[in-house]
């Protein structure tokens, strides 16, 4: 295997695995979301400074509004892994390819296939299961409203940032984190300081989940075709009720587990699908 290519592996996979460790440290820490929403994103934009600093002000409209629907959705996805389960926080989450296949021919004038109208039902299938577990608290039922929420915008970023020219897409990313920043600064400054531990975890979710999770990502998808990078990507939502179980002792609710296996498996199996057919010109 070529040596730039194993790095690329390499780096997505660290990527991913970065990525998953954001409910474990989220879970582990006292502060509130919005506290922690902000330390993680002013951390992650140091980190673009240091990486990025000749893209970060390259923006434009669709910068703006994908910036728009960055910071709402950094917002309720902490937010409701605070409230629910990590793992409903982010197989919640990961539905939103499943809407992306569903507006992407009215924004970006693609074709709804038939492979894509499975996905979708097999998506919205899994995540009714969410909706069959019994919470003893409100606040659980909140969690999952918002992580559904967070899926519903992760779609608008996502389509947003397909429509742009990738040099772009980064300045749209440190424009949503100065967003959370301004958003979230309230609760930073009532909060006390965070203990040496505290602001330990703070820094791996700004610095190492957000920033240089999202730094290796972008150098894998360099030099990886599309299909690899996304089924590497797919570690996250895998590893993160993992971490959380180990590190924090959290359960995952029983139909949470099947639901999030089904909404995983039925964007992993579109992936295959598509690459075969890809391969053999065989008509979608």
């Amino acid at each position: 295997m070529d040596p730039g290519r194993r790095f690329a592996i390499g780096a997505t996979v660290l990527a991913a695995i970065l990525w998953s460790s954001g409910g474990l440290f989220i879970k582990l820490l006292p502060q509130s979301a919005f506290t922690i929403l902000f330390y993680r994103s002013f951390y992650a934009n140091l980190v673009f400074l240091i990486i990025f600093r000749k893209s970060l002000f390259k923006i434009n409209r669709l910068s703006l509004i994908s910036s728009l629907f960055y910071a709402p959705l950094l917002i309720s996805f902490v937010t409701a892994t605070k409230l629910t389960t990590s793992a409903n926080a982010i197989f919640l989450q990961y539905t939103a390819p499943a809407f992306v296949l569903l507006l992407e021919p009215y924004f970006v004038r693609t074709k709804l296939s038939r492979i894509n109208i499975i996905t979708v039902i097999a998506c919205l299938l899994g995540m009714c299961l969410f909706f069959t577990e019994q919470f003893s608290s409100p606040d659980n039922w909140l969690g999952i409203w918002l992580a559904l929420f967070s899926g519903l915008i992760l779609t608008g970023l996502l389509i947003s940032q397909k429509m742009n020219k990738p040099e772009f897409q980064t300045g749209a990313v440190f424009l949503g984190n100065i967003l959370v920043c301004i958003f979230t600064i309230p609760w930073f400054i009532d909060s006390p300081w965070p203990t040496v531990e505290e602001h330990f975890y703070l820094m791996i979710l700004g610095f190492g989940q957000l920033g240089l999770g999202y730094a290796l990502f972008i150098y894998g998808q360099k030099y990886l075709p599309a299909i690899e990078s996304s089924l590497i990507a797919m570690l996250d939502p895998i590893l993160n009720p993992v971490w959380v179980f180990i590190g924090y002792g959290e359960h995952p609710g029983y139909w949470a587990v099947v639901g999030g296996f089904i909404i995983i498996a039925a964007l992993t199996l579109r992936l295959f699908w598509l690459e075969f057919h890809a391969r053999t010109n065989y008509p979608k």
